[in-house]
């Protein structure tokens, strides 16, 4: 990793979360973080917007693979195309990622000072959070490992809490200063929750920490040794491809536990700097709720919407017109391929159906019927017993393996866009409303030259249709 200037701070994304309660909008192939909740923008973008400019070292980014392409795509939109993106080799929870980040950045700069991220948080008042950012990086260069108290504005039990203490000498900057934190609080019943609002020293915990890698990796070395031993073996064996940061096996075999309980619960140099930055997790449809803008009767709609007589409702639709008409208090979400409602004080069990419905093995628990490829997207438009029909977009410049098929023939019709298309030793150019036909067993490939999206439909037969029907000869993604 390029080294860090002394007065930089290097924003840590971690991007491994799957959002089963923003079920049927986030699935684990398309997960909350990458689609646009809170504003125009996806929940990684504005994470990553946040901390942007001269002070911010370009971001780290620990991410799965399987949304790497996804991550990368995000992130060059907003023009951060020197972002390092790592890739975990398992979901490990947030103590490992962490550890990644802080071994690969204290290599060569340990006084860094890290910024440790969700990326599929809201915040609305950024300059808040900044100032706060302020006196924890003061915090963070005095040794101390500090996270951020959001203010409660309500007795909420689907989060955990932090006693705050007294005030650390030195870090006051930016309008706010770092509190000694005197102990974490695990989520309380709603009693509980109002009996801590009510008393003032307690702040939700936003999960966001900052610290110097040296003082991270010392911690974690007392308080979880198995954790760091394992990512340091994962960062000295990782390959660099296309690229991304590829950790090594050893990673899988760290312990899974969160930073929580690995470190901060354990250390003595924990710090937390109240705050008020308009902060929410998005962890459930309720949560969108209490942050959207609502109409007078209560209520937040997304899509094409109609309402009538309807109070206090969360309304989205991804595309089909959804009428809503004398209900009250309840969220009502629309894919192409599945429709949830349920009430909104019941939104946090929006997870057990997830769990259930993958236990069926349904794949609409984690897949979406738009399926993302780096190269651009399909999704399929009809199917039967012998045939499929998909509808294919293709990104400017990019081009799809170069591949053959055992079991299936396919013709391609393009409706939008120009296509090039290698088939065997034939090399063709595709315009709108021209075709080819691809027999089974032929080498080809499919590529988009042109400066706007090419759309084509494409037509499958043949005995078997699965995904896994495809023998890939040369990928510029460095797919198998």
């Amino acid at each position: 990793m390029s080294t860090v200037s002394a007065d930089q701070i290097v924003p840590v994304i971690l991007s491994g979360g799957t959002g089963t309660r923003l079920w049927p909008l986030s699935r684990e192939a398309y997960p909350k973080q990458f689609w646009p909740l809170a504003a125009s923008r996806t929940m990684l973008q504005e994470t990553a917007a946040r901390a942007t400019g001269p002070r911010f070292a370009p971001p780290v980014v620990v991410s799965g693979e399987a949304h790497r392409f996804l991550v990368a795509e995000q992130l060059r939109e907003l023009g951060l195309d020197e972002a390092r993106i790592v890739l975990e080799p398992a979901a490990r929870n947030s103590a490992a990622a962490i550890a990644a980040a802080a071994v690969l950045v204290g290599e060569a700069t340990p006084d860094a000072v890290l910024w440790i991220m969700a990326a599929d948080a809201a915040v609305s008042d950024v300059p808040a959070l900044l100032g706060a950012l302020e006196a924890a990086a003061a915090a963070a260069r005095l040794g101390r490992i500090a996270t951020f108290g959001i203010r409660p504005t309500r007795p909420e039990t689907g989060y955990g809490y932090i006693e705050a203490g007294a005030t650390l000498p030195g870090t006051e900057a930016g309008g706010h200063a770092a509190l000694e934190l005197a102990r974490f609080v695990e989520k309380p019943d709603a009693a509980r929750a109002a009996a801590m609002v009510a008393g003032g020293r307690h702040l939700w915990n936003s999960g966001m920490f900052v610290a110097t890698a040296r003082t991270l990796l010392a911690e974690l070395e007392a308080h979880a040794p198995e954790v760091l031993a394992a990512v340091r073996d994962a960062v000295g064996a990782a390959a660099r491809d296309l690229g991304f940061v590829r950790l090594g096996p050893s990673f899988a075999q760290a312990p899974s536990i969160s930073v929580d309980h690995a470190v901060m619960e354990r250390t003595a140099l924990a710090a937390v700097v109240p705050c008020d930055p308009g902060w929410s997790d998005v962890g459930s449809w309720d949560s969108l709720w209490e942050i959207a803008a609502k109409d007078a009767e209560g209520n937040a709609t997304v899509g094409p919407v109609a309402m009538h007589g309807a109070k206090g409702c969360f309304v989205r639709s991804e595309g089909i017109l959804t009428a809503v008409v004398g209900l009250e208090d309840v969220v009502l979400v629309v894919t192409d391929d599945a429709v949830l409602a349920c009430r909104r004080d019941r939104a946090q069990d929006v997870k057990q159906i997830v769990e259930r419905l993958k236990a069926e093995r349904r794949k609409e628990a984690t897949e979406h019927r738009r399926m993302y490829r780096p190269w651009g997207s399909y999704e399929g438009v009809a199917h039967g017993s012998r045939f499929q029909v998909k509808r294919i977009v293709v990104r400017p410049g990019a081009k799809l393996s170069l591949q053959k098929h055992y079991h299936r023939a396919e013709h391609w019709v393009v409706v939008a866009g120009t296509a090039i298309v290698e088939r065997d030793k034939e090399r063709i150019l595709l315009r709108e409303n021209e075709s080819v036909y691809l027999p089974l067993g032929c080498v080809h490939r499919l590529e988009n030259p042109g400066m706007i999206p090419l759309t084509l439909i494409e037509v499958q037969s043949g005995p078997y249709l699965g995904e896994d029907d495809i023998v890939r000869i040369e990928d510029t993604y460095g797919r198998a």
